[in-house]
């Protein structure tokens, strides 16, 4: 979970419009919970954060038990979930507590994207990281495709 909250935290802080949405909502916490999921998988990790004052997430481990937004996340068709995620699309989610923490947090769903492309750029030579990404953007529209057919 560590790792999930520094992608996130890079994905944030490349965009400064994420950041100032987020920084007026310092202290409050953030949590995503799973309904549904099937007994042959193994459960998800516990998911919650405590916004910074920078605008950005801390992790704040497995064992809280209450939040300023919990989100509900219908995980009993993990083929269709997955499918959706690798489609940009947020899942269906149950959503309590604070309003104006739900409403920046849907902001940045839809708003807020990876740029894999920049950041292989950084790190690769142009070429290279052009045909990496235009192999990775093969492969998700492979795993979308047969995500599709198999839901």
């Amino acid at each position: 979970m560590e790792r999930v909250t520094l992608l996130a935290n890079h994905v944030l802080a490349s965009e400064p419009a994420a950041n100032s949405r987020l920084a007026p909502h310092a202290g409050k916490s953030l949590r995503i919970m799973w309904h549904g999921v099937p007994a042959m998988l193994p459960p998800p990790p516990a998911m919650s954060w405590c916004v910074t004052p920078a605008g950005l997430l801390e992790w704040r481990g497995p064992l809280v038990v209450s939040a300023d937004l919990t989100l509900t996340i219908d995980a009993s068709r993990p083929v269709q979930l997955l499918s959706q995620t690798l489609a940009g699309a947020f899942p269906e989610a149950t959503i309590e507590g604070d309003a104006a923490l739900a409403a920046d947090v849907a902001w940045l769903t839809l708003n807020l994207r990876w740029d894999i492309a920049a950041d292989l750029e950084r790190v690769l030579p142009g070429s290279v990281a052009q045909g990496a990404t235009l192999a990775l953007a093969s492969i998700g529209k492979a795993a979308r495709a047969a995500l599709a057919r198999w839901a």
